[in-house]
C-alpha cells in the first residue's frame, strides 16, 4: 500500500481536484483507492458523493473507531472514502489535548485494515495544523499541487521545510513523491516561467504532466462526478490520467 498526503499551505492550489481525479484515475487502473478527507471543509467528501455520512475521519481520530467501521462508498468506482463529516471542524481543538497529536493518524492506520488498499490518499487543510501534521506523519510519500502562479511558489518552499522538520522529528521515512503543476493555462507566458522555475528548483521531482486550465474540471464537482466521468476526452480527464500513469510507474522504485 502507498499513502500519499496531498498538500500545499496555499489555498487554491488544486488540493481537492488532484485527491479526486488522481483517485478516479488510479482505480480506472485497476488500483483500489482509499480517500481520507482531512479537510474540515469537506469539498472531497461531497465531491465524492459521501457527505452525508454520519461517520468519518473525526470519529477515527479521536473516538476509538475503526477503519472499517467510517469508511463508506463513493461515486466513483474503486474509491472509498473516510469522510469529512461536519464533526472534523472541532478536531484540532480535540486534538490538542492529546500526547503525541500529530501522531493520531500514523497510530490508527497502523492498526486497520489499510492494506485492503493501494493506495491511500490524505486530503489536506490549506493550513499547517494538527490535522495537516497527522497526514504528513502517516503518510510515507507527499505529493505537491502547485497552482502555475508565482505567488504560489513562497508557499512550496515553505511546505519542502515542514517536510524536512516533520521527517527529523516525526516520520523518518516520508519522502517527496513529486511536485504537480495545477491550473496551468499554457496561453501565458507567467504560467511557463512558473513551471520552469518549479523544474529549476525540484530537479528530479517534478511531474512530467501539468495539469492544464480547463473549465471542465470546475464543473465536475457539481455533478459529483470525477472529470473522467463527466467529461472523459477533456484536456482535464487526459492530464489526470497522465498523472495517474506516471505515480504507477513509481510503484516499483
Amino acid at each position: 500500500m502507498r499513502c500519499l498526503a496531498i498538500a500545499n499551505q496555499k489555498g487554491g492550489a488544486a488540493k481537492t481536484t488532484t485527491t479526486v481525479n488522481l483517485a478516479a484515475a488510479l482505480a480506472e487502473l485497476g488500483r483500489k483507492v482509499l480517500v481520507i478527507d482531512l479537510d474540515p471543509q469537506g469539498s472531497s467528501t461531497d465531491w465524492l458523493g459521501a457527505g452525508g455520512a454520519r461517520h468519518g475521519a473525526y470519529d477515527f481520530l479521536t473516538n476509538g473507531a475503526m477503519l472499517g467501521d467510517v469508511t463508506g462508498g463513493s461515486s466513483v468506482e474503486g474509491v472509498s472514502v473516510v469522510a469529512a463529516t461536519p464533526a472534523l471542524q472541532g478536531a484540532e481543538r480535540a486534538l490538542a489535548r492529546e500526547v503525541g497529536a500529530e501522531m493520531a493518524l500514523q497510530r490508527k492506520l497502523k492498526g486497520s485494515a489499510s492494506a485492503a488498499w493501494d493506495y491511500v490518499l490524505i486530503d489536506t487543510p490549506p493550513t499547517l495544523g494538527v490535522l495537516t501534521l497527522n497526514a504528513l506523519t502517516a503518510a510515507r510519500e507527499l505529493l505537491v499541487p502547485v497552482e502555475a502562479h508565482v505567488l504560489a511558489l513562497a508557499g512550496v518552499a515553505h511546505l519542502i521545510e515542514t517536510m524536512g522538520t516533520v521527517r527529523d522529528r516525526l516520520n523518518p521515512d516520508l519522502v517527496l513523491a513529486g511536485v504537480v503543476a495545477c491550473r496551468v493555462d499554457s496561453r501565458t507566458r507567467h504560467a511557463a516561467d512558473v513551471v520552469d522555475s518549479l523544474r529549476r528548483k525540484f530537479d528530479g521531482s517534478m511531474y512530467a504532466t501539468q495539469i492544464r486550465e480547463n473549465i471542465k474540471l470546475a464543473e465536475a464537482p457539481s455533478f459529483r462526478q470525477s472529470i473522467l466521468d463527466y467529461d472523459p476526452r477533456s484536456s482535464g480527464a487526459a492530464d489526470y490520467r497522465a498523472l495517474a500513469a506516471e505515480v504507477v510507474g513509481q510503484e516499483k522504485s
